[in-house]
């Protein structure tokens, strides 16, 4: 790397944003290089490896929508499980030529703004330094791993792995006594996977997933070569239509404009749908009015209730009160996890009734006084999410403090893409951003571009530097908050807001305005001259882009 220390970008990470960066910036004629802490691509697809690890989005959607990629590719499910999604990658690195502008097994552990000559000094744990002038974090929403706050943790004697740093070899558990703690999307699939050839699998529930039916299929190649003749272009415009960039989206009417016997031939027609479609694709008041979320609930108990036959099963995994309104919380997608827990090898530990009080040699103690003796320990704890990805890295400033310092007194970005005071650094599918509530390829591509174009746009005007007003940060992070004030998504705990990390602040960490709406904002800015940001042009002593 001695020969491109003064880059015009670095990206890091080398999942679906850094990759997408790569390609689009080298096109625009940048010297632009990779950092990736993992030995290949994929992102969060390297690292979550555990049994069962699964995309919740319909193929079709979840890829690049650039032609030379999706026109020779085809692939084997309708929601493509890991180990085709890094085959995927495989493709996309060879078809693009990535690899040799990436330095894989590098991560990136600090970085600082020099405010003379207007470069980012990055550090890395390989001792390699660069100063790229511009610094492009494609970390993705969830990098960093959140272990549970368990006393013993580390005295446990069996096996113990976090699901998103799950050994790449893999871990036969077949025969071996189980406990799965957390019941999150990653949580869902590994008990899925674990409980039909654990000797016995323990699960330690927090709040009940209110998980949705998948309704996996395989796909077939002629399926995809008729929809690339036509329907492919036109999915991928129409990912940028709907609120979270799929391609369906809410119906316009209510829940209650339309009558009983209608509504239950919708609901039904939904969930047969499988996947997101019974929330997504649902009435556009499910998530706004408490009576239209009851009614979407009791009609999802009901269909959970007819699968678990044990009546203490039923009242811990869907019970008459619900733990939080109906699609507030992230929902997972499942295949046969309801089923798990009527195999008579596998118990579920409700968490706020009897909460674990130590972890020991041998295993799990709840308060109960029960020890849950384990072979293997899995911690399905999810992740510091959105924010974390990035404040884990020391990122200084123009003022010389770190990015993580600030947010803990309160996020603030401008356009869910930059922070005021950190010049010539972008994020895409980051905090404040449609993130959380958009599909991963959608939100890349989207804001992968407008960064590109705006990078672009600084070399074409000769401006050396950008950087995010503070009054526009402060309009920002106050629009982000109102759209989340809306309706009924403050009602409960979760990774949206922070909520599960102990100590966080809580807050809304996504743009729930949908991505359209989005889209126009960060449209306006540019066709503005870039409102909200100030642009400093170069001098003569200044190197030009």
């Amino acid at each position: 790397m001695t020969g491109h220390q003064n880059l015009d970008v670095l990206i890091v990470g080398a999942g679906f944003s850094g990759v997408y960066q790569l390609h689009k910036l080298r096109k625009a004629g940048f010297s632009v290089k990779v950092f990736e802490a993992a030995s290949g691509l994929g992102g969060i697809w390297y690292w979550n490896c555990y049994p069962g690890a699964r995309v919740d989005t319909d193929f079709s959607i979840y890829q690049f929508s650039l032609e030379e990629l999706w026109k020779d590719w085809n692939w084997k499910e309708k929601y493509p499980g890991r180990e085709e999604i890094i085959e995927y990658f495989d493709y996309v690195d060879k078809k693009l030529d990535l690899s040799r502008d990436i330095s894989f097994n590098t991560r990136v552990t600090s970085a600082s703004f020099n405010i003379t000559t207007n470069r980012w000094s990055v550090f890395t744990d390989t001792g390699v330094i660069v100063n790229p002038h511009f610094l492009v974090l494609c970390t993705g929403f969830a990098s960093k791993p959140l272990f549970p706050d368990v006393p013993g943790l580390d005295t446990f004697q069996g096996t113990i792995h976090h699901t998103s740093l799950w050994p790449q070899a893999g871990l036969d558990m077949a025969g071996k006594r189980v406990g799965v703690i957390g019941t999150g999307a990653s949580g869902v699939q590994v008990i899925q996977e674990v409980g039909p050839i654990a000797a016995h699998l323990t699960v330690f529930q927090r709040t009940p997933n209110l998980a949705l039916p998948m309704n996996q299929c395989p796909v077939s190649i002629a399926t995809q070569t008729e929809m690339k003749e036509e329907t492919y272009p036109i999915l991928f415009k129409r990912r940028l239509q709907t609120t979270i960039g799929f391609q369906y989206d809410t119906i316009k009417h209510g829940v209650f404009d339309i009558s009983p016997e209608e509504r239950y031939l919708l609901f039904s027609e939904l969930w047969s749908k499988g996947g997101f479609h019974y929330v997504i694709g649902s009435c556009h008041d499910i998530t706004a009015d408490e009576k239209a979320n009851a009614e979407v609930y009791a009609f999802w108990r009901k269909k959970v209730l007819q699968r678990v036959r044990d009546p203490e099963m039923q009242r811990k995994l869907a019970p008459e009160k619900p733990p939080h309104p109906f699609g507030v919380r992230r929902h997972s997608l499942e295949q046969s996890y309801y089923e798990v827990f009527n195999q008579p090898n596998v118990a579920l530990v409700d968490l706020k009734e009897n909460p674990i009080i130590e972890v020991i040699p041998k295993g799990v103690k709840t308060r109960d006084g029960v020890v849950h003796e384990f072979d293997v320990l899995v911690l399905a704890t999810g992740f510091d999410a959105v924010t974390g990805s990035i404040s884990q890295i020391d990122i200084k400033g123009t003022d010389g403090s770190s990015v993580g310092d600030k947010w803990k007194k309160g996020l603030s970005t401008y356009l869910g893409m930059t922070v005021a005071g950190y010049p010539n650094m972008f994020f895409p599918y980051g905090p404040q951003a449609p993130t959380a509530f958009c599909n991963g390829p959608t939100c890349v591509e989207l804001q992968g571009d407008w960064i590109v174009d705006c990078i672009t746009y600084l070399r074409q005007h000769n401006y050396i530097r950008i950087d995010a007003t503070r009054e526009a940060s402060e309009a920002w992070v106050q629009r982000v908050a109102d759209l989340f004030s809306r309706g009924l998504m403050n009602r409960a705990r979760s990774w949206y807001t922070g909520a599960n990390v102990p100590g966080k602040r809580v807050e809304p960490l996504s743009f729930v305005g949908g991505v359209p709406l989005y889209t126009t904002l960060i449209q306006e800015c540019v066709r503005g001259g870039y409102t909200g940001f100030t642009l400093t042009p170069a001098t003569g002593t200044d190197a030009k882009l």
